[in-house]
């Protein structure tokens, strides 16, 4: 499964926001930071306004702040209002599937199962959890630290090759 980015960066909208509770943040500093449109971004945060997880201000001096306090805003809510679909496979969606396999699949109860788990998780954190103090944060075009180490796979699937004639 993975995520919209219009989904990350509501998280990190959020996240910036929480981490900088008595300062107005400008569309254009969320902009500068994570490297994405202005556009993109005030499509997510006017969703968020409507939504009352925001405040806007506009004009000189404006910009936006968090509304809500952070130790309330669950990610896995956050999470199911920016996700669009979460039809992890065809059979999710009984209006086009045409799985043969679906009365006596199993495969669809794991799946929600897991995406179920996947929620619950998420249910379990909040924006406070998440969000880090401003000072805390790497400057704008500072460099980026490495990337911690990668757990172990223990199992790696490979497209079979198919039979040669």
């Amino acid at each position: 499964m993975r995520l919209a980015e219009y989904t990350d960066y509501t998280l990190r909208v959020l996240m910036y926001c929480a981490a900088r509770p008595q300062q107005l943040v400008t569309i254009g500093e969320l902009a500068e930071r994570h490297g994405v449109s202005k556009n993109h971004l005030m499509k997510i945060v006017n969703a968020l306004a409507r939504q009352g997880v925001l405040e806007t201000t506009r004009g000189r001096g404006g910009g936006l702040r968090l509304l809500a306090d952070p130790a309330t805003l669950r990610v896995g809510d956050v999470v199911r209002a920016a996700e669009t679909d979460f039809r992890l496979v065809e059979c999710f969606d009984a209006e086009v599937n045409e799985c043969l396999l679906s009365p006596a699949c199993r495969l669809k109860h794991l799946f929600d199962s897991a995406l179920r788990a996947f929620l619950k998780e998420l249910d379990g954190a909040t924006l406070a959890d998440l969000a880090a103090p401003a000072a805390a944060l790497p400057k704008p075009g500072a460099p980026r630290p490495s990337q911690p180490p990668q757990p172990p796979q223990p199992i790696t699937l490979r497209r079979r090759k198919p039979p040669q004639a």
